[in-house]
């Protein structure tokens, strides 16, 4: 087979995609090389369609290999295991855009599987993998409508840059990616130090017209070696005139059940009552499986144009009205912080755990991030919408807790101001729409009530939006479930009073302009303004004290010499600290001491033990020691742990005194002063001075 390779340059550094070389058994695959970062990206499909299946069964699978970064994994085996949460991201980012892109009605298995073969520790391999994706995809023989493309802005020094390195992203105010096709964009995803929304338009921009280059490169690939099309049978599609006669069998009712019943529950038993009847009428003619695409259609149709055309939303509110908020703190007695945020029907609890520095999670993984001390997970059990389901923790579980995770980071204290280990938890007990932007209100209340001096609160609001073909829309504020599910676009916005510090947006159709998002940025603004208020009404800030369970949290400064002083031979001087006072200690190799404990006082006693032994002696301070030696000429004193000073016999007192024992003896303790520090460190003593 022959080797093809196409290469721009973007952002100062070169793209090369080259397809021939590698695993040319698949049905399409390519190399991407940015930097040198390299990826190889795979895709295969199943000739025949899945039955029984009403979606697209796409699966994306984003490998990490630690070898692409010089690493040996850390685990027992010394061995990959299951994907971590970076790369469980990574997967779900490729999914976003590429799955539109495929025609409706496919039920044929689809894997796509990104291999990082190659980790340069400066370019994220992340938005490479979508443009192998989609080179991949284009190239082989299975249905999609690409090329799609992905470019990564951050925002440095008030300007936007072009895929910035990973030291630059530690430095910027933004991190968005954006992905495109030539006529739209597709997702956009971003983490940021509340920017404003002028800003993040304006990366978007740009972004896209990035795209636009990559999307060439794409093309030209493609004219190279792109395979022809297999024949696909499409399911799910409505049979010629069923539409017709499941209309004339609902009649009005349809439209009644969708706007009279307000609650989710109410409304989803009421459509599975008539979608009942029409299969009672029609089961003879038709499969089940055809009734209901017929019935799910007429549904869609029935709710987007009662929005659009009657300006009415399922549940009776207006386009940017919010639904019914109440939020509650220090639910859980124990707990060291919690948040109870419920809006309509969706309802989250959070709780907040603070813990030592040496709790936070250890990463091994391929890019030069090591460590987190902040952490968020969310869990999604059936309960929830009503089901009955097993138990577990997937991608939306993760993906849903990062972006929720990425909201509050910019706000969390930095480590020298609150030495903790902060995970937060947020589980979902009720749910019709937006319930990660609901664990970003919980999450708020739960720090604040856990006394995390944050630097702003922060809220999250779900967008949505119905367009027609004729190009008129409504964007729809605080979308629930069967807005977001029947809708064209979900855009999560989350941020503080002063600016955004986290979104995505998953679009639906083409033709979103530059203007509609502007629109609903502005919307989820004053929305996001208006949720912040009623958080404000349960708490205006920080509670002033943490948890009375709790641990309490001190650090110190020591010199790096005196490390092996407070550690002591083999650990024993530590260990005796530890066991003395029941705190936890962790020395850092620049000097940094961190203590914790439940009690107040035991943390101080440990602070005062690990000061003794690491502080130097300085004239004219006064010390309680303990006379350890008796000479002719004087008495030393043991003033700080292992250092002595000599208390001369002409410094014990203010008579003569004709022998030291007359004045004190071994085991003794005295009030001494420090008089004078030699040129050599030796420590002169004086009682005398003190009487």
């Amino acid at each position: 087979m022959l080797i093809h390779t196409t290469s721009r340059e973007i952002a100062g550094r070169k793209l090369t995609i080259e397809t021939g070389k590698l695993a040319n058994q698949a049905g399409g695959s390519v190399t991407v090389r940015y930097g040198d970062s390299i990826i190889l990206v795979t895709a295969c499909a199943s000739p025949n369609p899945r039955d029984g299946i009403d979606f697209l069964p796409l699966t994306i699978d984003y490998e990490e290999r630690l070898y692409a970064a010089g690493k040996i994994p850390g685990s027992f085996f010394r061995r990959e295991g299951r994907p971590t949460e970076i790369a469980t991201l990574a997967a779900r980012l490729t999914d976003r855009p590429l799955r539109p892109l495929f025609p409706k009605g496919l039920h044929n298995e689809i894997q796509v599987v990104i291999t990082v073969l190659s980790a340069d520790q400066e370019n994220d391999p992340d938005i490479l993998g979508i443009i192998g994706a989609s080179s991949a995809l284009c190239l082989s023989e299975i249905p999609f409508d690409g090329p799609v493309s992905a470019t990564r802005l951050g925002y440095l020094y008030g300007e936007i840059v072009v895929n910035p390195t990973y030291a630059q992203l530690e430095e910027s105010e933004l991190d968005l990616v954006v992905a495109g096709t030539n006529d739209a964009i597709a997702m956009v995803e971003a983490g940021a130090c509340e920017v404003s929304e002028d800003v993040i338009i304006e990366a978007i921009k740009r972004g896209q017209e990035v795209n636009q280059e990559i999307i060439s490169l794409q093309q030209e690939m493609v004219a190279l070696a792109a395979k022809p099309k297999m024949s696909i049978s499409l399911n799910g599609q409505a049979e010629d005139g069923l539409i017709e006669k499941v209309a004339s069998i609902l009649g009005d009712r349809l439209h009644a059940t969708v706007f009279t019943n307000r609650e989710k529950g109410e409304r989803d038993g009421a459509l599975n009552t008539l979608s009942a009847d029409v299969e009672a009428q029609l089961g003879e003619d038709y499969s089940r499986q055809a009734i209901n695409t017929a019935f799910e259609a007429l549904v869609k149709k029935e709710v987007r144009s009662g929005i659009v055309e009657g300006g009415q939303r399922p549940d009776g509110r207006q386009a940017k009205e919010i639904r019914p908020i109440s939020c509650e703190a220090s639910i859980l007695p124990r707990a060291h912080g919690t948040g109870l945020f419920s809006r309509g029907q969706t309802q989250v609890l959070t709780i907040a755990t603070l813990g030592s520095m040496s709790e936070m999670q250890k990463l091994d993984t391929i890019s030069p991030e090591v460590s987190k001390r902040y952490l968020h997970h969310y869990n999604f059990p059936p309960y929830s919408v009503g089901e009955v389901r097993r138990l577990g923790t997937g991608r939306r579980e993760i993906g849903h807790g990062a972006l929720a995770e990425r909201a509050l980071l910019p706000v969390i204290p930095d480590e020298d101001e609150f030495p903790y280990t902060i995970r937060l938890v947020s589980e979902s007990i009720s749910s019709n729409g937006s319930t990660s932007m609901a664990s970003v209100c919980g999450s708020t209340l739960a720090l604040m009530d856990a006394g995390v001096p944050l630097k702003a609160p922060v809220a999250g609001i779900a967008m949505g939006l119905v367009m027609t073909e004729d190009e008129r829309y409504v964007i729809l504020t605080d979308i629930q479930g069967v807005e977001d599910a029947l809708g064209d676009m979900d855009f999560k916005v989350a941020g503080s009073t002063r600016g955004i510090t986290a979104l995505q947006m998953d679009i639906k159709v083409k033709g979103i302009t530059y203007g509609i998002m502007e629109e609903a940025l502005k919307q989820a603004r004053e929305a996001r303004l208006f949720v912040l208020e009623r958080i404000g009404d349960t708490l205006a800030g920080p509670r002033p004290e943490l948890s009375p369970y709790a641990p309490r949290m001190l650090r110190l400064s020591i010199p790096v010499e005196k490390i092996g002083a407070v550690i002591g031979p083999g650990g024993k001087t530590i260990r005796s600290i530890i066991e003395e006072t029941k705190a936890t200690i962790n020395v850092d190799n620049d000097g940094t001491v961190t203590v914790g404990s439940i009690s107040q006082e035991a943390a101080q006693m440990a602070v005062e033990r690990i000061e003794a032994l690491t502080k130097e002696a300085e004239v004219g301070a006064i010390y309680t020691g303990k006379v350890v030696r008796l000479m002719s000429f004087g008495a030393f004193v043991e003033i700080l742990p292992g250092k002595d000073g000599l208390v001369h016999i002409s410094e014990l007192s203010n008579e003569r005194v004709a022998s030291v024992e007359d004045v004190v003896n071994i085991g003794d303790e005295v009030k001494v002063m420090v008089k004078e520090i030699d040129s050599m460190g030796r420590i002169n003593l004086s009682r005398r001075a003190l009487l």
